[in-house]
Order: structure tokens, then C-alpha cells, then sequence
């Protein structure tokens, strides 16, 4: 098993970083920033076949399914971080999202490495999330050898859930027998082995790009606008209002009018101005037209 860990291109050594320790601070700054610097073209070559992801991960969720992520170690506590920001930015429940660490929750403010493993606690965690047909569960391993992550992504599979592996190498065993498998390669680490850098890097745009994209297809944004925020402070409510204006030219005042009438739904209050309609009938028309700005307003003029 060492020796097939060590193969890992994430585990690789860049010889000519062998004085890295002997640099002044600028050089190694320098180093380590180019390397990030190749994460988004690595990104870029795997865009058909998130995009593949995006849409069926979007159709279970619209037929009331969740989407579990599972992590061990850097990936888990940044899975943890995206699901934590979705309901803030997107108006969704928390438990639409789910973040199943290696190690719990407590993993997030204390690292519990031999925690990814334990294979067995990633399908436990997978039963009793309760995990079924309808759902999504995606694994993410810089690796895509780790056991918590494998296990787990067995499990949901054989409950019939969409499965999602996302490994920062190439030929990964987390990509076998998944719906979705996503492998951006991002190479040695300046810092060998150390996985939350680049590869890190990687996982954190990947997941904020993915469950961006689903919220897109949800119906959750309108344009560039986050019109499902939840407008829950001073700064959100003042955001709030500068969309409502953008979005339907109308001034500060009406703006802040239909916010208010809407009980700070942006969604709402913007359908609402454009619609000339009240706060109950443009949440009819949104419902009825698939929880959608656009949807409502076509059955507005129709």
C-alpha cells in the first residue's frame, strides 16, 4: 500500500524545489503562488463533465432530494464550508446540503487524521444520513484512494443515491463505479505531500463552482443576483434593496416598499415590481413557475 501511495502525483517531489528551505520569503511566496496559479486551467479541462454532474445533481434536487458531501481531513472541512454558506446565500434549508466529515464536526476545529481511514464509519455515516434513491452524495479525496470516501461512496450507490467522486489524480479508485467521476490532476505539492495547497486549492473552487451551478439550475439567482439571499443584516438588506433596483429600474423607495411587504424575499419583492402584483400572488406565481423570477414573469404576461 506504500509503495502504491507514493506513485500518487500528489505525493510526488519537485526536484527543483530542494532548496525551497534556503529561499528568501518573495521566492517561496512566488513558488507557492504560480503552483495555485495552475489550478483554474486544470479546472477548465473538466468543465463537460461537472457540467454533466451539475444537471442531474440539479433534477434529484428539484424532485426533493438532498446532496451529502463526504471528506476526510482539508476536503471535509472545506465541504463543511460550502454546504454552511448555501442557505445564508441561497435561501436554502440547511439539511438540502450536508457536509459528512471524517470524524464529525469536531474534525472541523481539530484535525483527526486517522480518521479517512476508517472506511466503515464513511457507509455508517452515509446510513444514517439516510441516504436514498432520490439523493446525491459526493466524495471528494485529494488521493482518490481514501477509505472513508470509498466506503462511503459504496453505500450510497447501493442505496441507489447519484454518486459524485471528485480526486486530484488521475485514474483514482474513487472514480470507479460512480455516476460522476471528476479527476483534476493538480500534480506535486510545493510542500510534498501537502495536499491542502494546490490540491486544496482545487477542491475549494470545484465545490464552490458545483453547488453555484446547482443553485443557477434551482432557480436561486436571476442574472448574477442572489435573489434567494436571506437578507438577515444591515449590509444583506442594504444588498437587497440595490437588487431589487437592478433588477427592475425601480428607485430605492419602491425597492425598500416590496422588501418589506415580502418579508425581505428578494425573489418575491422583485417579481412584485415587475409583475405589479402583490406579495401572495408573486409567491403563487413563483411556485408556479418552478421557483423562477423568470418562470413567475412569463405566466405574469401570459
Amino acid at each position: 500500500m506504500t509503495e502504491v501511495i507514493g506513485a500518487l502525483a500528489t505525493e510526488g517531489v519537485r526536484e527543483d524545489l530542494l532548496d525551497l528551505d534556503e529561499r528568501d520569503s518573495a521566492a517561496v511566496l512566488t513558488e507557492l503562488w504560480e503552483a495555485e496559479a495552475t489550478v483554474a486551467p486544470a479546472l477548465l479541462r473538466v468543465v463537460p463533465t461537472v457540467a454533466a454532474a451539475v444537471d442531474d445533481i440539479a433534477d434529484r434536487l428539484r424532485g426533493g432530494g438532498r446532496m451529502f458531501y463526504l471528506g476526510a481531513g482539508t476536503p471535509g472541512r472545506l465541504a463543511f464550508v460550502d454546504a454552511s454558506e448555501l442557505p445564508p446565500t441561497y435561501g436554502t434549508t440547511p439539511d438540502l446540503v450536508r457536509a459528512l466529515p471524517a470524524g464529525g464536526v469536531e474534525a472541523m476545529v481539530q484535525a483527526r487524521e486517522g480518521a479517512e481511514d476508517d472506511g466503515p464509519a464513511g457507509a455508517e455515516m452515509v446510513r444514517g444520513a439516510g441516504v436514498g434513491p432520490g439523493d446525491v452524495v459526493v466524495g471528494i479525496s485529494a488521493s482518490g484512494r481514501t477509505p472513508y470516501v470509498l466506503h462511503g461512496l459504496a453505500e450510497a450507490a447501493s442505496r441507489g443515491a447519484l454518486t459524485v467522486a471528485v480526486s486530484g489524480n488521475t485514474g483514482a479508485r474513487a472514480s470507479v463505479g460512480v455516476d460522476h467521476a471528476v479527476e483534476v490532476p493538480t500534480g506535486p505539492e510545493v510542500i510534498s505531500g501537502s495536499t491542502r495547497l494546490k490540491a486544496g486549492t482545487a477542491q475549494k473552487m470545484l465545490l464552490g463552482a458545483l453547488s453555484t451551478a446547482v443553485m443557477v439550475r434551482l432557480g436561486k439567482t436571476h442574472g448574477p443576483f442572489m435573489v434567494d439571499m436571506q437578507a438577515s443584516n444591515v449590509k444583506l438588506r442594504d444588498r437587497a434593496v440595490r437588487m431589487v433596483q437592478r433588477v427592475t429600474g425601480c428607485g430605492a423607495d419602491r425597492a425598500a416598499e416590496a422588501l418589506e411587504l415580502s418579508g425581505w424575499s428578494t425573489k418575491v419583492a422583485v417579481v412584485m415590481v415587475l409583475g405589479d402584483v402583490g406579495a401572495d400572488l408573486a409567491r403563487d406565481l413563483l411556485a408556479q413557475g418552478g421557483d423562477s423570477v423568470r418562470g413567475a414573469l412569463a405566466r405574469v404576461r401570459s
